[in-house]
């Protein structure tokens, strides 16, 4: 079962990308053409695509009013800004995904809600620099598909069970995986790329302020986007990961559950107990 770990997954695909192999594993699974199941992931990409353009409107914002317009703000300055390429574009985007869902706009959950922007933002940046075409994007939305079915089975991509290293840490993780498939990399490099991202975020907590997908979670989407692509190209220029993606994987499950409750999506510890959102009775407001 290529879901059971990474090393099956980079056994399974042998000389071939993990997007060709997960794809046959899961038209095996699911009894149908993988015609069918390219057409599915077709359609995730579009919903993206969408997800990003309306999350970029400068007029959006969320019920709380916590957060919407600055995927614009940070979209004016991408060009020019001092991450700029694709790393400044990916984060733009991520975020404008991320806000786009703080305001009840229509995501795809890779693999959740809360850390929805980081594989459009990165896939979508790097396909406006480097020419990709949606083909290529949907090959790399498989790889991170298996990437993500892996790390669910071993660990949790619940920020309630695992903290944000689980939501945001897990996505960074499938998007590397997925940058290094489109880029042409091994599967081997994949892992590695999902080990560093993963290894980089291990121990981030949930901390939704007012129990919001709102703050700090869409800035850490715009965050996981940039760390997805250092990832990626971590791997992609020889470095090897010095701890199998597995032990990664299990390495976080570890973590998440010696977390206290108090961060894990609670509400009650990290940024969700700082006094910049408090009122005197107790609601939550920006400023």
């Amino acid at each position: 079962m290529v879901e059971s770990s990474m090393q099956a997954l980079v056994e399974a695909a042998g000389q071939n990308s993990i997007a060709k192999a997960a794809r046959m594993d899961q038209a095996r699974k699911e009894h149908c053409e993988e015609s069918a199941l390219v057409e599915k992931m077709r359609h995730a990409l579009e919903v993206m695509r969408q997800s990003v353009q309306e999350g970029l409107s400068p007029e959006r914002r969320s019920l709380s009013g916590m957060v919407g317009g600055q995927a614009a703000l940070l979209y004016a300055r991408c060009r020019t800004a001092l991450g700029g390429g694709a790393s400044g574009l990916a984060a733009a985007y991520a975020l404008a995904v991320a806000e786009c869902n703080a305001c009840m706009g229509k995501i795809v959950a890779a693999p959740t809600a809360g850390a929805c922007g980081i594989l459009p933002g990165a896939l979508l940046a790097v396909q406006e620099t480097q020419g990709y075409s949606d083909e290529q994007l949907v090959d790399a939305l498989f790889t991170a598909a298996a990437v993500g079915r892996v790390i669910a089975r071993r660990a949790s991509i619940s920020g309630a069970q695992g903290g944000c290293q689980a939501e945001c840490g897990s996505a960074a993780a499938m998007t590397a995986a997925a940058l290094v498939d489109l880029a042409g990399g091994t599967p081997q490099m994949a892992a590695d790329a999902c080990a560093f991202a993963l290894m980089n975020t291990l121990g981030l907590v949930c901390d939704p302020v007012g129990g919001l997908v709102e703050v700090p979670c869409v800035y850490r989407n715009a965050a996981g986007a940039t760390l997805a692509l250092t990832a990626a190209d971590m791997a992609l220029c020889g470095i090897r990961s010095p701890i199998d993606a597995d032990e990664v994987i299990d390495a976080m499950k570890a973590v998440g559950d010696a977390m206290p409750a108090s961060l894990r999506e609670t509400g009650e510890g990290g940024c969700a107990a700082c006094r910049a959102y408090r009122r005197e009775d107790g609601a939550q407001t920006p400023g």
